[in-house]
């Protein structure tokens, strides 16, 4: 059986984004992927060259003003050398991030994760779960309560440190790094049988 490499690239401003780093993390692992979690804003020589070997990346920042944070701008903008040299061509990607408000522009945070993906031929891995919460009947404890399709979304109120990530948020950041890590596996047997 094929192990597949997730690395988990991201920064954290306040600690509630490192907690669904950790969740991504978790998931991946529990479906029996290597993981590596990178700090961008601490990144070393060494973890390039761990994003470089990877099967998958999944990006991962607060959401600030609208996108991303400015240490995860700073990380992307060196991810050049890469594109240069098409070292993270064929990669799956996806990515997740936390704001304060319950929408607070983060599918725009997301969505520049995608681009940054395309950018360097990625392929985009989805969350894949239907919106939760969505219904009268639906509780704020499901998963993907936030309803965002492109990646796993939090909303942590900005009155309380990491400890208060909504669970259901960390739960769906677990089943998105199940999601990459299985999704990983897939595409490498797939490069293996053709």
């Amino acid at each position: 059986m094929t192990t597949p490499v997730v690395s988990i690239a991201y920064h954290s401003g306040y600690g509630h984004t490192a907690v669904l780093a950790e969740a991504v993390r978790d998931g991946a692992a529990d479906a029996g992927a290597t993981v590596h979690l990178i700090n961008v804003a601490e990144i070393t020589d060494a973890e390039w060259e761990l994003l470089d070997a990877s099967d998958a990346i999944v990006f991962g920042s607060p959401t600030y003003m609208g996108t991303a944070s400015g240490a995860f701008h700073q990380f992307a903008e060196e991810t050049s050398k890469r594109w240069f040299t098409d070292a993270w061509l064929d990669k799956l990607a996806a990515g997740f991030t936390n704001s304060g408000s319950k929408s607070g522009d983060k599918l725009h945070t997301l969505q520049f994760f995608q681009t940054l993906a395309g950018q360097h031929g990625m392929t985009w891995v989805n969350l894949g779960l239907k919106p939760g919460w969505n219904t009268s009947e639906a509780s704020e404890n499901d998963l993907n309560r936030l309803g965002i399709f492109a990646g796993a979304g939090a909303q942590t109120f900005t009155d309380q440190g990491p400890e208060g990530v909504h669970k259901a948020d960390i739960a769906t950041a677990e089943h998105l790094g199940r999601r990459v890590a299985t999704q990983a596996r897939t595409f490498a047997l797939g490069r293996a049988a053709a």
